[in-house]
């Protein structure tokens, strides 16, 4: 079953010290200041989440209808849109927790235990 605009949010909202913010005119979800997921760009039926380029392609290989790099240097750095209406809700959980994890301060992240399943950088997102 696709994934939803309200799942997305709530996914996004269940990790830790995660706030709903807006950039740009769309909502975005942030730990600790820094944004690790969009919502509405380019339009309603699209998420964004921040990944790594490893992470990305793990994901767009596995389901290339649902995952698309972002525009430019962006996507190249790990930027990568979700196609709401395509994506199970269980990989949107996992890209989500994975990008979470990439901005997330280490301690955070310490805390939080579950079985993600996409890997994590070696080194700290920007």
């Amino acid at each position: 079953m696709p994934a939803t605009l309200k799942q997305f949010r709530q996914i996004a909202l269940s990790f830790p010290e995660t706030q709903e913010q807006s950039h740009q005119h769309h909502p975005d979800f942030r730990v600790a200041g820094k944004i690790f997921a969009t919502l509405g760009y380019p339009d309603k039926n699209w998420g964004m989440v921040k990944l790594t380029p490893e992470q990305q392609e793990e994901l767009i290989h596995d389901e290339p209808k649902s995952f698309v790099p972002a525009a430019g240097a962006w996507g190249r750095q790990g930027s990568t849109t979700v196609r709401l209406n395509s994506v199970k809700k269980s990989t949107l959980h996992r890209a989500l927790e994975a990008a979470w994890r990439n901005t997330a301060p280490k301690d955070l992240v310490k805390t939080f235990k579950t079985a993600g399943r996409i890997k994590r950088s070696p080194t700290p997102a920007a």
